[in-house]
């Protein structure tokens, strides 16, 4: 400890690299959105100005797969759309988390029909699930510091 307070005195700074892995990560959450249906409207009131998702470092909405880190499925989701939302799963780099938004991309919703996914954790692993119909944008941002927690949280580098 000693040594620490030494360091620390002469402007030196120890941490993990888990730490500021963790910390670069959890405050640049880079959100790819799949609004499907009326959740969408929702989203994109959280990324407005009124709810401030800048200040979460998540008010980039990127439209490109390769530059998204958090994937929100937002409304209920066909199987012919599925098919799209994995392949888009799957351009993302690694790591990505995914938020299941409102009652419908969780569960399926009251959509209990052969075309409608009964929610998307059967082809996407769902990290955070939002319930409502239609969520209110502060449930996003409450999940996005969720999921903000549960980075903190991860080992980012390899452990044998």
């Amino acid at each position: 400890m000693g040594l620490e307070k030494a360091l620390a005195k002469q402007g030196y700074l120890l941490s993990s690299v888990d730490f500021l892995t963790n910390w670069a990560r959890t405050e640049s959450l880079w959100p790819m959105p799949m609004g499907l249906a009326c959740c969408a409207i929702e989203m994109m009131a959280f990324a407005g100005p009124k709810y401030d998702a800048a200040r979460f470092g998540s008010e980039v909405f990127r439209f490109s797969p390769r530059q998204a880190d958090l994937m929100i499925v937002a409304g209920w989701c066909t199987f012919k759309m599925s098919h799209a939302i994995k392949r888009i799963w799957d351009q993302m780099p690694d790591p990505k988390w995914c938020i299941a938004m409102g009652a419908c991309a969780s569960s399926g919703g009251m959509h209990r029909v052969y075309g409608v996914v009964q929610g998307v954790d059967t082809f996407l692993p769902v990290d955070i699930y939002i319930p409502g119909c239609p969520p209110r944008p502060e449930t996003v941002i409450h999940a996005l510091q969720t999921l903000q927690e549960k980075i903190r949280k991860e080992h980012s580098v390899l452990q044998d």
